[in-house]
């Protein structure tokens, strides 16, 4: 079976990776170790980096729903719309600087089957196949291509291709078998949550710390976070275990008869050395893992897929300027590292006892100052994430994920970035003011779309050059563009038509 990469893992950092490989020209496979999709509601949603790259790939109208849906279920469940830091929701949309660039509330099952259904929209005439019950047990590369040996119901078989992406979770075995160094920091707590309407819970106090742990309770879930004594049972959270659980924190015996849903995770936090060893690398949880605090996660690994996609695609297709896919861990890394910074933060918020209560209550004082709240909506939502381009570029979007800007072209029409944006093709977008733009970028008219048209409710955007990941590579003032620059850009991300 004919592939240019192989994916390791169905979730949604495998599968929207494989559909940005198609898009981009590559051929995936994707490997699977389940029989079916995973129907446990883990991540509750998706941020607004995310959100915008799903709708620059046109599903838009699919996330729509849901984003209204998720809205009412947050209100419902946690009495506000406001984002947390460590549990504590006094995170403001209406304070920040971008507002309308908001996230998805949306349940993991669900994201997974929209991405799901538009891989297979994308690959139903090529060689992209998703093949479950497929475990990977071996591993090998050399030179030119990765081997990898798989357990399936009719015997093992070996497979190869020219790169591999291991894209299967926090215990990855793909990150093992290939060596990758995982270090980081051991948990300080464990979080058990499950889905019940058993009848015993309205004996629980009010949600909130207790002397030997945290309760948290919305209709229909409990959840418990403990700080000592976990132990790796390698095995679901039972009904028991969760019982035995709520009465070391609150002291009530409530019997739970059955659960749905069962999570138990911890507070970990771990970051692979690098995202790359020769032709194997990592995305999403393989490559980092930390608390769930601020849902960040999902959101952090999908954007590792969206980063990774067309410069592995350009990359196997002889597109690919030097140096290219080495930039992936040069720009993911930092922030997933940035992640797991603020999440141990949040761990030390959240213990239990006087001293880190009374820091709690400080940093809920700070968070009532605007700019403070807005510092904190940044960093939560990735929207202050800036990657370092390896050329002088100075203008404040340049680096950072481009909103969906709204543009008048020649003809007059008022259209959206993310609909101008061709599927995994780079965007030049410039001022009618700036012809030297478009004229710069003639050497790479057949690697990317150009359009002419003015930027609205900007005063600062004349031209932007859009990467394929929705990154801003290069933005120009009105005025003289900058095509020095420019040419830098598309060297660097290009190769000429």
């Amino acid at each position: 079976m004919n592939a240019d990469v192989i994916v390791i893992g169905a979730g949604p950092v495998g599968l929207l990776l494989a559909a940005e490989l198609r898009l981009a020209g590559a051929s995936p496979l994707v490997l699977e170790r389940l029989a079916e999709p995973n129907t446990e509601p883990k991540a509750r949603g998706i941020g607004p980096l995310a959100t915008e790259a799903l709708y620059r790939r046109g599903l838009g109208e699919t996330l729509a729903p849901y984003r209204q849906r998720g809205l009412a279920d947050k209100t419902r469940d946690h009495g506000s719309e406001k984002g947390h830091f460590a549990q504590i929701f006094k995170i403001d949309p209406a304070l920040q600087d971008e507002p309308e660039r908001g996230g998805t509330l949306i349940w993991q099952p669900d994201l997974e089957r929209i991405l799901a259904e538009h891989l297979t929209s994308l690959t139903r005439e090529s060689s992209a196949v998703l093949l479950r019950e497929h475990e990977v047990i071996a591993l090998t590369q050399d030179d030119s291509r990765v081997t990898v040996t798989v357990s399936t119901p009719a015997g093992e078989r070996h497979l190869s291709a020219p790169y591999l992406v291991g894209c299967d979770g926090g215990r990855s075995t793909v990150r093992k078998l290939a060596g990758f160094d995982f270090p980081g920091t051991e948990p300080t707590s464990v979080m058990r949550r499950v889905l019940t309407d058993a009848p015993g819970l309205d004996k629980l106090p009010e949600p909130g710390w207790t002397p030997t742990g945290r309760l948290m309770r919305a209709p229909g879930m409990v959840a418990t976070v403990e700080f000592d004594g976990f132990e790796d049972r390698g095995q679901p959270l039972t009904a028991e275990e969760m019982r035995e659980s709520l009465f070391r924190v609150t002291g009530v015996d409530v019997e739970i008869p059955e659960v749905r849903g069962p999570l138990r995770f911890t507070d970990g936090a771990r970051q692979a050395s690098t995202y790359r060893m020769g032709r194997v690398l990592l995305a999403g949880d393989a490559a980092h893992v930390h608390s769930p605090n601020g849902g960040q996660g999902l959101n952090l690994g999908l954007m590792d897929a969206v980063n990774l996609g067309w410069k592995l695609a350009a990359t196997v297709t002889g597109r690919s300027p030097e140096g290219l896919l080495d930039t992936y861990t040069a720009e993911r890394h930092p922030a997933g590292a940035a992640v797991l910074h603020n999440t141990r933060a949040q761990s030390l918020l959240s213990l239990p006892g006087a001293h880190a209560a009374a820091m709690r209550d400080i940093v809920s004082d700070l968070l009532d100052f605007p700019d403070v709240n807005r510092y904190f909506g940044r960093m939560l939502s990735g929207l202050g994430t800036r990657y370092e381009l390896p050329y002088p570029a100075t203008h404040p979007l340049a680096g950072r994920a481009c909103p969906d800007l709204r543009l008048v072209t020649s003809s007059g029409e008022t259209r959206t970035l993310s609909e101008l944006c061709g599927p995994g093709r780079p965007l030049l977008v410039h001022a009618p003011s700036q012809p030297e733009a478009a004229e710069a970028a003639g050497p790479w008219r057949g690697a990317l779309d150009v359009v002419e048209a003015t930027v609205r409710d900007r005063d600062d955007l004349a031209s932007v050059l859009i990467r394929p990941d929705g990154t801003a590579a290069w933005a120009s003032s009105p005025g003289p563009a900058d095509t020095v620059t420019l040419t830098a850009a598309l060297r660097t991300w290009l190769l000429p038509s």
